[in-house]
C-alpha cells in the first residue's frame, strides 16, 4: 500500500510498520512511499518511488527489505540503473477515496483493453514495458495511452543497457566468421577497424584471413606448409596463433618468435595452447606431448608462457585473454591501450537521469536555434568532454572547423555546451574517469611495469588536470593498492556493490557476478580483480566473475551461450592466486560433464538482455518443488531425469510441458506408473485394447492428478484401488451405462474427429476406492488438503470421482438416489461437505 493509506489499515499493520521504522532508521514520505507487507513471514518491504503521483508507471529509486524475526535487512538501490523496475496498477495502492485513485484506474483500464498486462514477463521493468507500449502503437502522455499518430515514429530508443546488449556493427560482423581467439581480442579492443594493416604469421589454412578480406581489412599471410610462397612483409599488427606450441625445437620457437615480433610496426599477437588440469595431455615427447592425432604440442601455463615471450623479446607482455599475449612496439597504442582497459563502458550521454524533454527545455530562443546548426559537431565534443572527464584539447576534437567557425574557439563553443546541457553529468564523468585512472595506475604499480620514457599526450593532461602531478598520482594509487589486503574494506565493498544490483554475495565469502558489472563496482574491487588477472589477461573473456573475500583468489567462468540460455553450462574455469601469481585452469567437456549454472539471475541485474523473462523461469522451476538448487544443484543428467519425469522441458527461456510419449510402464507420480492409470476399469479389461492417450497433454493431466492428489491420498490412507481412469474415444463406445465423456474428465487432453477437446474442461480424471475405509472420510480429506477441480461423491462404501485441471474450481457434488432410483448430482459447498457424517 501507499503510505497516504496506512493510517486506514488494521492495527496490526500499522504496528508492523512502526516497527521497521524503528528498527531500520527509516521515515515514511521521506526514505519511502510504498510498504510491501509480508506478516506471515513478519517481512516488510520499504519502497521508494519519487514520481508515484507524477509518471503514469512510476520507477523504483530505492527498496529496503527488511526481516523482522531475523533482525536483519538489506537494501538496493536503483539510483544508476538503466532499466529500474516500475510500478503498475498503482490505484491498488492507495484509499477508496483517494483523489487520484479514479484517474490512475482509467490507466489501468486502458492498459488492459490494448492488452499490455497480458505478457507479465514484459511488464515488470522499465525498458521492456516501453518497448512494448511502443510496439502496441501507444506513447504515454501524463496518465494517459495515446496511440501514435500516422506522422509520428514511435521509434525505439537505442539507449544502451549492458555492454553485451549493443556490441559494434564490426565485432558482431567478425563474430560470424568464428575467428580464432587472438583476432577476437583484436576485434573486441577495437583494431580490427580498417586502421590498421594485418599479417597473419603462421596463417594454416588460411580462415582467419579469408574472414577478414570479406570485411575490408588490408591482411596478409604466411605459413610453411599452406602458403610458403607468400611473401613475409611487415605489418602494424602481427599475429603469432598456436604457432610455437606446435614447434619441437625449442630455438625454432625462438626464432619464430623473434621473427614475428620484428614483423610488428604497432603490435605482436602471440597466443599458445594452455595446459587443461581437467584432461590428460597425452604421451611425453621432448618437453611436450605427441597427441592421440600424432601431432606434437607444448602446452603452457599462464605463466610460463608470459615468461618465454619476455625471455625472448625483451618486452612485457600483456595478457589479454587465457593464452593470448600482446607487444608493443608502439608505446604510446600501449599506454592507450592500457588506460582504455581500465574504462567504465558505461555510455553517460544515455543516462536516463537526464531527459531528453529536460534538455530541450532549458534551450530556448537563438541558443536552441544555434544548438540545432550545429548539433552534430556539438554532440561530439559533448561525448568526447564526457568520455575524458575533463575539458578536452584541440588535438583531442574530430571535426573541430565547424565549430570553430560557430563559435570563434573551443573555450567559447564549451561553456556553451555547459549551458545547453548543464554541469551534473560533467561532475559525475569527471568523478568516474579520476576513479578509472586511480585503477590503472595502482594496477601499473601492481605490474611493476617499466616507466615510459614518454608519456602520452592525452595521459599527461590527465595526470596534470585530475593530480597535478604524476607523483602525486602515484601516492593515490599507491594508498588505493594496499586497501586491497584490507578484508573488512573489501566485504563493505561487496556490500556496496550489491546494493547497487551488482551480484550475489555470500557474506564473508564471495561476490559472483556478470563480467560486464565488474567496472561498476566500487574502485578497491576494480583494483582487486585486476591485481588477479593480471596474468589471465581481460577478465571480459569470462561470463562470470567471483571475488574470494579472504584468501585473495578470484575464479573466472565462462559457459556455452551465457546470455543466450536460461540454464547455461561451464565450459571453462580459471582460478587464479592472486598472492602466488599462479593459475589453475579447468576445461569441461566428454571427460568432465560441464555443469548447469543454477539461479543465473543472482549475477546479473535488471540491465541485462532477457532478465525478466530469467527470472520468470527461475520462479517457475523453483515452484515445482522438485530440485534443491543450494549449493552448486544437481548435476544436468540428474536435472534433466527429474525434468523428463515430471513431463517438464526447458524452451529457451520457458518451462514449458512435455511434448513427448512416455512409456506406458514409465512412472506417473511417486507410487503409480501411467499403465494403471490407463488399463484399470471392468471395461478396458475385458476388451483388452491399449486405450493409449495420443496426446502429450493427456499424460501431462495424469501427472498432475497422480502428483496433486493420488500421492496425498495414498501418503495418508495408503495404497488406492483403481476403478475408473483414463478413457479413449474408443473405450467411451465400448462402455455400457451412463458416462458423460464431454464433462467427466476422464478424457483428459485427447481430441475428437474436429481436433476440439472431447472435454472442454481438460485436466485429468479418475475414481477410486481405499480399501476398508469410509469413502466419506476419504473424501472429506481430499476437499480439505488438495487442489482437486471436481469431487463426485457416491456413498461411503462406493469409488469417489476427483479430476485435477486448470480451473481448481473445487467443486463437491453428491449424488443422490432419486426416488426413481436415479442417482441426481447436487452441487454442495465444501462447509456442508464437511458436516456430512
Amino acid at each position: 500500500m501507499h503510505v497516504s493509506a496506512i493510517y486506514e489499515a488494521s492495527e496490526e499493520y500499522q504496528h508492523a510498520l512502526t516497527e521497521a521504522e524503528i528498527f531500520s532508521g527509516l521515515l515514511r514520505k521521506v526514505d519511502f512511499n510504498v510498504i510491501r507487507f509480508e506478516l506471515a513471514l513478519n517481512r516488510i518491504a520499504l519502497l521508494n518511488y519519487p514520481t508515484f503521483f507524477d509518471e503514469a508507471f512510476p520507477a523504483l529509486q530505492e527498496s529496503w527489505n527488511i526481516d523482522l524475526n531475523a533482525s536483519e535487512h538489506s537494501r538496493r538501490t536503483y539510483t544508476d540503473s538503466l532499466n529500474p523496475p516500475i510500478l503498475h496498477r498503482k490505484e491498488l495502492l492507495l484509499s477508496v477515496s483517494h483523489p487520484h485513485r479514479a484517474e490512475f484506474e482509467a490507466l489501468t483500464r486502458s492498459a488492459e483493453d490494448i492488452g499490455l498486462f497480458d505478457d507479465s514477463s514484459r511488464i515488470g521493468y522499465q525498458r521492456q514495458w516501453q518497448h512494448l507500449v511502443r510496439e502496441s502503437g501507444y506513447q504515454v502522455v501524463d496518465h494517459q495511452l495515446i496511440p501514435y499518430g500516422n506522422d509520428e515514429c514511435g521509434e525505439e530508443d537505442t539507449q544502451l543497457l549492458h555492454e553485451g546488449w549493443q556490441a559494434s556493427r564490426q565485432l558482431t560482423a567478425l563474430v560470424r566468421y568464428g575467428f580464432s581467439a587472438p583476432f577476437q581480442t583484436l576485434a573486441r579492443h577495437g583494431f580490427l577497424d580498417g586502421r590498421y594493416k594485418v599479417f597473419d604469421y603462421g596463417c594454416g589454412r588460411g580462415d582467419d584471413l579469408r574472414g577478414l578480406l570479406e570485411n575490408g581489412l588490408e591482411v596478409g599471410g604466411w605459413d610453411p606448409f599452406y602458403a610458403a610462397d607468400n611473401s613475409i612483409h611487415s605489418a602494424d599488427l602481427v599475429n603469432l596463433g598456436f604457432v610455437i606450441n606446435v614447434i619441437e625445437d625449442f630455438d625454432e620457437r625462438v626464432e619464430a618468435l623473434a621473427r614475428a615480433f620484428s614483423l610488428a610496426e604497432r603490435l605482436l599477437v602471440v597466443s599458445v595452447m594452455l595446459r587443461n588440469n581437467n584432461s590428460s595431455a597425452g604421451k611425453m615427447f621432448s618437453d611436450g606431448v605427441m597427441t592421440k592425432r600424432g601431432t606434437f604440442q607444448k602446452y603452457y601455463t599462464q605463466g610460463e608462457i608470459k615468461d618465454f615471450i619476455g625471455a625472448v623479446t625483451d618486452e612485457e607482455p600483456i595478457p589479454v585473454a587465457p593464452g593470448v599475449f600482446y607487444l608493443f612496439r608502439d608505446k604510446n597504442l600501449e599506454q592507450r591501450f592500457l588506460v582504455g582497459r581500465y574504462r567504465r563502458r558505461r555510455n553517460r550521454l544515455r543516462d536516463p537521469s537526464v531527459h531528453q524533454k529536460e534538455l530541450e527545455d532549458r534551450r530556448s530562443g537563438r541558443a536552441a536555434e544555434k544548438y540545432e546548426k550545429f548539433r552534430e559537431p556539438l554532440e561530439m565534443l559533448w561525448t568526447t568532454w564526457l568520455t575524458l572527464g575533463r575539458k578536452p584539447h584541440e588535438t583531442e576534437v574530430e571535426n573541430i572547423s565547424p565549430l570553430l567557425d560557430g563559435f570563434g574557439s573551443l573555450a567559447r563553443a564549451l561553456r556553451f555546451l555547459r549551458d545547453q546541457n548543464g554541469a551534473d553529468l560533467l561532475e559525475s564523468a569527471q568523478a568516474s574517469r579520476i576513479e578509472d585512472l586511480e585503477v590503472y595506475l595502482a594496477l601499473n604499480l601492481f605490474e611493476r611495469r617499466k616507466p615510459y620514457k614518454h608519456m602520452e599526450k592525452s595521459l599527461q593532461r590527465d595526470i596534470k588536470f585530475f593530480f597535478g602531478t604524476i607523483t602525486q598520482a602515484q601516492e593515490v594509487a599507491r594508498e588505493l593498492l594496499f586497501q586491497i589486503a584490507d578484508v573488512q574494506t573489501i566485504e563493505a565493498a561487496c556490500i556496496t556493490a550489491v546494493e547497487r544490483g551488482l551480484g550475489f554475495y555470500l557474506p564473508g565469502e564471495s561476490l559472483k557476478l556478470h563480467s560486464s558489472l565488474i567496472d561498476q563496482l566500487p574502485s578497491i574491487l576494480r583494483v582487486y580483480v585486476g591485481c588477479a588477472v593480471v596474468l589471465y589477461g581481460d577478465y571480459r573473456n569470462a561470463d562470470l566473475v567471483k571475488i574470494h573475500v579472504t584468501s585473495g583468489k578470484v575464479s573466472l567462468m565462462r559457459y556455452d551461450d551465457f546470455e543466450g540460455k536460461a540454464l547455461p553450462r561451464m565450459v571453462e574455469r580459471t582460478k587464479i592466486k592472486l598472492r602466488e601469481q599462479d593459475i589453475d585452469y579447468f576445461a569441461y567437456g566428454e571427460e568432465f560433464e560441464p555443469p548447469f549454472l543454477y539461479q543465473k539471475s543472482r549475477y546479473i541485474n535488471e540491465e541485462f538482455s532477457n532478465y525478466p523473462e530469467q527470472v520468470v523461469f527461475e520462479e517457475t522451476l523453483e515452484s515445482l518443488g522438485i530440485f534443491d538448487l543450494s549449493g552448486y544443484g544437481p548435476a544436468p543428467a540428474e536435472f534433466q531425469d527429474m525434468l523428463t519425469k515430471h513431463r517438464w522441458a526447458v524452451e529457451g527461456f520457458k518451462l514449458v510441458r512435455s511434448s513427448m510419449i512416455p512409456d506406458p510402464g514409465s512412472r506417473c507420480g511417486q507410487y503409480l506408473d501411467f499403465r494403471q492409470l490407463i488399463a484399470c476399469g471392468e471395461t478396458r479389461a475385458k476388451i483388452g485394447f491399449a486405450n493409449l492417450p495420443k496426446q502429450p497433454e493427456s499424460y501431462n493431466a495424469l501427472f498432475d492428478l497422480a502428483t496433486n492428489v493420488l500421492d496425498p491420498v495414498i501418503d495418508y490412507f495408503g495404497m488406492i484401488h483403481l476403478t475408473y481412469g483414463f478413457c479413449s474415444s474408443e473405450l467411451a463406445k465400448e462402455i455400457l451405462g451412463r458416462i458423460n465423456p464431454g464433462r467427466d474428465q476422464h478424457a483428459a487432453h485427447e481430441l475428437n474427429q474436429r481436433g476440439k477437446p472431447i472435454c472442454e474442461r481438460l485436466g485429468a480424471a479418475v475414481d477410486f476406492l481405499v480399501e476398508d475405509e469410509c469413502m466419506l472420510e476419504v473424501a472429506q480429506w481430499i476437499a480439505v488438503n488438495t487442489p482437486f477441480d471436481r469431487l463426485y461423491f457416491y456413498g461411503a462404501d462406493k469409488p469417489v470421482h476427483v479430476s485435477f485441471g486448470p480451473n481448481h474450481d473445487k467443486q463437491i457434488v453428491r449424488m443422490i438416489l432419486s426416488k426413481s432410483g436415479r442417482l441426481m448430482p447436487r452441487v454442495i459447498s465444501s462447509e456442508a461437505f464437511l458436516k456430512l457424517s
